[in-house]
């Protein structure tokens, strides 16, 4: 028989005062965490419930300050159209609440809650006013070849088709053809150092592996020919002084006369009052000239007596331009003393007087050449540049040559723009000289 265990009152009392301890720090505890939970539960869904009108609210506060100052662009989320209701929130399901007396049903723990962003309605967004489209670009007219190409076939038979007849047919070129080549460019009247300075810019090319085929070398011709005859120079105004006043040089049978006769026609039609001075006084037949065109055309002509000072008479139908209102004066002047010193020293005085009579003139001075002297025409050409300050070349002749590859020499060498060609009898075939038109001409094909 096991001994019985008898405990006294104090130690009863000390176990009972630990088990009653113990039950209530456990309830107390239990009754705290349910009541946590409780209250973590009700703010989740208070704010589920609450999540649309918590966006709504900042418009609220907004629309005050709207009228004055638009909201900055970092809040473009605030604004949202009335018409656009809010997106319904889903909620979760609440947790099963325990049974009196029953064990607490554990709570899934939450790791945090994904509000949907709310899917944008039409937001007032500031519409700009429209700007007026640009215009648009008129496309580039082609340039009217085909007119020009009669005038020129003697000198693209005469410098253009030998080029073609040295590449034609053959599938790569050595340094062989450049000799051909130059005696083409020198048979063409493009002059020596122009010629040379072709030939060296072809030899460089050639030992580059893209300009060994036919086909490359005359498209590279055809480039360098474009650049050349484009200078910098500005499109000649003639109603920018009143009067505008042109001075026509040149020598004698160059075309000066009707070279003149053609741009008064042309200036007429244009609604100019042009005015023709008669300065070549030692040539009759140089006045009887430009007094038919006069009369053709419709321009007044201002003549001297024959052998009376060309200074006078230009002098004379400048002033008289000025005070009568006159557009344009074009002056023709002498083209052959008894020495080249007489005549440069004449055109020369001419060139003071003019400016005593209307400050600023001549505005132009250009001069005439016959493309059929060649490369003489590059010589005369130095010599009246040497006395005079030309400002144009108006190459005469084109259509009755094969040497107006003088053009090329000339634009090259002087650096003188061409502003006028004349390729026959009629008015209309005195042409603005435009290289992109020419080259188009001279290297067509067909």
């Amino acid at each position: 028989m096991e001994p019985c265990v008898t405990f006294n009152p104090t130690e009863l009392i000390e176990m009972a005062a630990v088990l009653g301890g113990v039950v209530v720090t456990g309830v107390v505890g239990y009754l705290a965490v349910r009541r946590a939970r409780a209250a973590r539960r009700r703010q989740i869904e208070q704010a589920g419930e609450g999540a649309p009108g918590a966006l709504a609210e900042p418009e609220a506060e907004a629309e005050a300050p709207e009228a004055e100052t638009p909201p900055p662009p970092s809040r473009p989320a605030l604004k949202v159209a009335p018409q656009a209701a809010a997106p319904e929130l889903k909620r979760e399901p609440a947790a099963p609440q325990p049974a009196p007396g029953s064990a607490p049903v554990p709570v899934p723990e939450k790791t945090g809650q994904v509000i949907p962003f709310p899917v944008p309605g039409p937001v007032a967004v500031p519409v700009e006013k429209p700007t007026a489209a640009p215009a648009p670009v008129p496309a580039r007219k082609k340039k009217d070849a085909a007119a020009l190409a009669p005038g020129l076939a003697k000198t693209r038979s005469g410098w253009i088709s030998r080029l073609g007849e040295v590449f034609a047919g053959r599938k790569e070129l050595d340094p062989s053809v450049v000799d051909e080549i130059e005696k083409i460019l020198l048979t063409a009247d493009i002059g020596v150092r122009t010629s040379q300075k072709l030939l060296e810019e072809i030899r460089q090319s050639l030992s580059r592996q893209e300009l060994r085929e036919p086909d490359a070398v005359w498209a590279f011709l055809r480039q360098r020919t474009a650049e050349i005859l484009t200078l910098e120079t500005q499109e000649i105004d003639f109603g920018a002084s009143r009067p505008f006043v042109l001075l026509i040089i040149g020598v004698n049978g160059s075309g000066k006369t009707t070279t003149i006769g053609k741009l008064a026609a042309k200036l007429v039609a244009d609604g100019k009052k042009v005015l023709l001075a008669a300065g070549d006084t030692f040539r009759a037949a140089a006045t009887e000239q430009l007094e038919i065109w006069g009369n053709r055309v419709g321009a007044t002509l201002v003549r001297g007596k024959e052998g009376a000072d060309p200074s006078s008479v230009i002098f004379e139908g400048a002033r008289r331009a000025a005070t009568e209102g006159f557009d344009v004066v074009i002056a023709d002047t002498a083209g052959r003393l008894h020495t080249k010193t007489d005549l440069m020293q004449e055109l020369q005085k001419v060139r003071r007087v003019l400016g005593k009579a209307v400050p600023g003139a001549p505005h132009e001075t250009w001069l005439v050449i016959d493309s059929t002297n060649g490369q003489n025409a590059i010589a005369q050409a130095q010599i009246f540049t040497q006395a005079m300050q030309v400002t144009g070349i108006v190459l005469t002749k084109l259509d009755g040559t094969a040497k107006g590859g003088v053009v090329l020499g000339i634009a090259d060498q002087l650096q003188i723009p061409v502003r006028f060609i004349g390729i026959g009898e009629k008015v209309d075939d005195l042409r603005r000289f435009d290289p992109e038109e020419f080259v188009e001409a001279l290297y067509q094909t067909n």
